[in-house]
């Protein structure tokens, strides 16, 4: 028996083979494939945004839900008490259905938290507020949800460009695949990797989704290089069930507003922990829009990681977290009774 949650990840290996082969047998589409709006006829998705000062993407990325080709979405926002227009951009978009404003700033996790708290549907979409979605990505999802993979999406940083409305301007063309790190990754020489401490005698271009068949050689607790399946839950976009993440107690209560980094992959340890499997959807990409201080908001992020590393490694060495639906609750009920309801 598991007693920590790095042996329940050890436990559980990622063959998704037969998921991904009974889609293509029930639908005829190959499992990278965009989506047709009908195949995602019956299910619901809950798309959950945190946001703080998000006023440069915000309106692009609620355009890009407005022209999602699923029907059935329920859009969540939650202000992480923002101090720009970001309120007003909620109050006034129409493809928002709910959304508070937290009393003070809590960070993502715990904002993520309050909106899977108030979502209605049985798969939670996570994704951030500088996330443009092509058109196809929601029934891309909805399609392949089930209630034991978590679907993960990819992105494609773009550089601050404003078009001449003053607004970001995003290429016609899909995001490029490739563009991920997850998908090619740049290794290089004599730096310790951040999160496994790992140095390499020469650079190279890794390939982890490739070269691990989808994520599947990462079960097991396998590593590929500095990557482990864990890592690869990123919640730019990503698609959890609804009643795991509950179990699981959602978002991790250590990450707090202090800090960036780690909540989304001790999130994934955990419901791999729970028995999810991790499969990846290459069609499902988006645009993640850099803030116009791009290099110096990157700069503040890295600079507060080793210390979310460092409690990650400790949380892999406690028992893998079950049945904490109530802590969840109560977590997420304490910010929403001093929120104030924008939609």
């Amino acid at each position: 028996m598991a007693n920590t949650l790095a042996q329940a990840i050890a436990a559980q290996d990622n063959d998704h083979t037969t998921i991904t082969r009974d889609f293509h047998k029930r639908t005829g589409l190959d499992w990278h494939a965009p989506t047709p709006a009908r195949l995602a006829d019956g299910s619901r998705l809950s798309v959950v945004i945190p946001t703080h000062n998000n006023a440069h993407s915000l309106p692009a990325v609620l355009d890009a839900l407005a022209a999602q080709t699923a029907a059935d979405v329920e859009v969540i926002v939650i202000d992480d008490a923002s101090t720009d227009t970001t309120p007003q951009i909620i109050q006034e978009h129409p493809a928002v259905d709910l959304a508070l404003r937290l009393a003070h700033n809590v960070g993502g996790p715990a904002a993520r938290n309050v909106g899977a708290h108030l979502a209605g549907a049985d798969t939670l979409v996570h994704m951030d507020a500088d996330m443009v979605l092509p058109n196809h990505v929601l029934a891309d999802i909805a399609a392949r949800a089930r209630p034991d993979v978590v679907l993960v999406g990819f992105r494609h940083n773009l550089a601050h460009q404003l078009g001449d409305d003053n607004r970001p301007v995003i290429p016609a063309e899909e995001p490029d695949l490739e563009a991920d790190h997850r998908v090619r990754w740049n290794a290089p020489a004599g730096v310790p990797m951040f999160y496994s401490g790992q140095v390499y005698d020469h650079a190279f271009v890794g390939r982890p989704l490739d070269d691990t068949q989808d994520f599947i050689d990462l079960g097991n607790g396998r590593t590929y290089h500095d990557w482990d399946l864990p890592r690869m839950v990123v919640t730019a976009l990503v698609a959890v069930p609804h009643a795991a993440f509950t179990a699981v107690g959602g978002f991790h209560p250590g990450f707090s507003a202090d800090g960036w980094g780690c909540d989304d992959t001790y999130l994934g340890a955990a419901l791999i922990g729970h028995g999810c499997k991790v499969v990846p959807l290459r069609q499902a990409g988006g645009w993640h829009l850099d803030p116009p201080d791009a290099d110096a908001a990157w700069k503040a992020k890295f600079a507060t990681l080793p210390t979310r590393v460092t409690l990650l490694r400790h949380l892999l060495t406690q028992p893998a977290p079950t049945a904490e639906q109530e802590d969840l609750t109560r977590r997420a009920m304490a910010l929403i009774e001093e929120a104030a309801t924008l939609t």
